[in-house]
């Protein structure tokens, strides 16, 4: 690939910066072979029987399921923690760390799936706004007390089935299920998210001068990450870097946008970092 005027642009942006917001939607996790959902049929061949029941992922990922049908419900967060649980996070996420060792930052994700922490950010320069599939939280909210998810949920792989015994409150012994803000989830216990966030507004309120939002695999269909970033660029006059390799709508303030897979377009950017 070549280097293109546009990645000597964002270069430059990065290194002038004194604080980096990195925000990160399901395109930032694709690269380590995580599925990305993405409309109907992206969520379709992840989990084929959802198909065959014609169940989206609004429809599945719902708390509902916990009371109704716990099987149904574990079988397919069970799969997605041993997923999450045993994949790898890509050289991307090594590259940003390198990124950041000179200057103020943040990691902003929508992604439950603890890649941030897992290549060795610190969980206070981190905000997971839906939670993550790594905690555990009492179904009937008996406290809000959450706590490491260590079991092993067994599943059929042909009917995304859970098989007990299913994971379940350390205090009350009902039920647990993931500590994930679902669809239509009035439940979710956001404690430790709501302290992450406390953490982003002090780190907001120092002192900067060159705040630069990179945003990186934030799509439409789920826009909380696209409306993050560009609530802060609104407020802070922060530059705003967009890496998507799919959608193209110009937004307003955007700096720069590239159009190619997270991996790949944090790679080329590293390549020319310590280039004049």
């Amino acid at each position: 690939m070549s280097i293109t005027k546009e990645i000597l642009k964002v270069r430059d942006i990065i290194k002038q910066s004194d604080f980096l917001i990195i925000t990160a939607g399901a395109g930032m996790s694709v690269d380590s072979g995580l599925p990305d959902f993405r409309g109907p049929q992206g969520f379709w061949k992840a989990y084929p029987p959802m198909k065959k029941l014609g169940l989206t992922l609004p429809q599945v990922s719902n708390p509902t399921w916990f009371y109704q049908d716990p099987s149904f419900a574990w079988g397919f967060f069970g799969h997605r923690y041993s997923l999450y649980n045993n994949s790898t996070p890509h050289a991307g996420y090594n590259i940003l760390k390198s990124w950041v060792t000179d200057k103020k930052y943040f990691i902003y994700t929508s992604n439950v799936d603890g890649h941030f922490e897992k290549a060795g950010f610190p969980e206070k320069k981190i905000v997971e706004c839906h939670g993550t599939i790594h905690y555990l939280q009492c179904l009937h909210t008996c406290t809000h007390e959450i706590w490491p998810m260590n079991h092993i949920v067994n599943f059929d792989p042909t009917t995304f089935r859970a098989q007990e015994p299913l994971p379940i409150c350390k205090n009350c012994g009902r039920l647990a299920r993931p500590n994930v803000s679902m669809f239509d989830d009035d439940e979710w216990v956001a404690d430790r998210t709501n302290e992450q966030e406390n953490n982003l507004r002090i780190a907001l309120n120092e002192p900067k001068s060159k705040m630069v939002v990179i945003e990186i695999g934030g799509g439409e269909a789920l826009p909380v990450i696209r409306e993050f970033g560009q609530n802060l660029v609104d407020r802070e006059n922060a530059i705003l870097i967009r890496i998507n390799p799919d959608e193209t709508r110009v937004v307003k303030d955007i700096a720069i946008e590239i159009h190619m897979k997270a991996l790949d377009t944090l790679r080329m950017i590293d390549s020319v970092m310590n280039t004049d």
